[in-house]
């Protein structure tokens, strides 16, 4: 299978070995940060077979990944065909350590990312605790599902047409990368616009509860917590807007937050502003 960009790839360790090289810092020197690999032969892909209901979802990381994904395909398509646009169901691969995808291959430090070429996204479990560990975010559920939904929301722009302008301008505050990030952010709060009242097909009943102000701070806080500046102030000391590729702090949760409260897909055109 060809090769392709990973997309959404370094919302957690990757990050910080990115800005390594771009620094030229010695990697090894931040190895606490980025976290450790296991042997990308000790993988495990695919949903979980005894996820089956909400309870399953609240006990299990694994569930709830699979959960959130059912939740996406659910809402998309028919949001979508408001559009005139098709939504063919991305698949979602569960790993641990590393896997082979149709953009090379992979380990957990790239963090959750986005394929095009296989048009699947990609999250080791491992990730999440490190998001809370490293990088500060709440634990909580919608924390997680953001993640999730972010991931999805590349699948989105890959359907629309934007994903690729990630590589006309890869870097910089106001850049086409950190642009196709924050949108990306914003379809994620688009889904949980609706996320509590889309109703699973098989039970009737809405995906999630109704989301408290303690589940919006949790998205808040994972959106927060991957923020360029925040990575490169814990990686290097310093922030450096020049080098970011997927927006700061403020700017991810802005964007994540517009979709939220706004439920409409024209509101997150992140290309449409002098500065996103």
């Amino acid at each position: 299978m060809g090769r392709g960009p990973m997309i959404g790839g370094g919302i957690g360790g990757g990050i910080i070995l990115l800005l390594a090289a771009l620094f030229g810092i010695n990697p090894q020197l931040l190895e606490g940060l980025a976290g450790t690999t296991q042997d990308p032969q000790s993988q495990s892909q695919g949903s979980a077979p005894a996820c089956q209901t909400g309870a399953d979802a609240d006990a299990r990381l694994d569930c709830r990944i699979t959960g959130t994904v059912n939740s996406l395909n659910a809402f998309w398509p028919a949001y979508l065909a408001q559009y005139n646009t098709k939504y063919p169901r991305p698949k979602a691969v569960i790993f641990t350590g590393g896997t082979n995808t149709g953009c090379g291959a992979a380990t957990t430090e790239v963090g959750p990312f986005y394929c095009p070429v296989d048009t699947t996204a990609y999250f080791d479990p491992g990730f999440f605790q490190e998001l809370v560990d490293r990088f500060g975010s709440s634990g909580g559920p919608l924390a997680q599902e953001y993640v999730v939904a972010h991931e999805f929301g590349h699948h989105v722009q890959n359907l629309l047409g934007n994903l690729d302008r990630a590589q006309q301008d890869p870097q910089g505050p106001a850049s086409g990368g950190v642009r196709v990030e924050l949108q990306a952010d914003c379809y994620a709060g688009l889904w949980a616009h609706y996320a509590t009242t889309q109703p699973d097909p098989k039970t009737g009943q809405p995906y999630l509860e109704p989301l408290t102000d303690k589940d919006l701070q949790d998205a808040l806080s994972a959106a927060s917590a991957v923020g360029d500046d925040r990575i490169q102030k814990a990686a290097t000391g310093r922030v450096s807007p020049e080098a970011w590729t997927h927006g700061s702090s403020a700017q991810r949760q802005k964007w994540f937050y517009q979709g939220y409260t706004t439920g409409d897909i024209n509101k997150c055109d992140t290309f449409a502003v002098a500065t996103p």
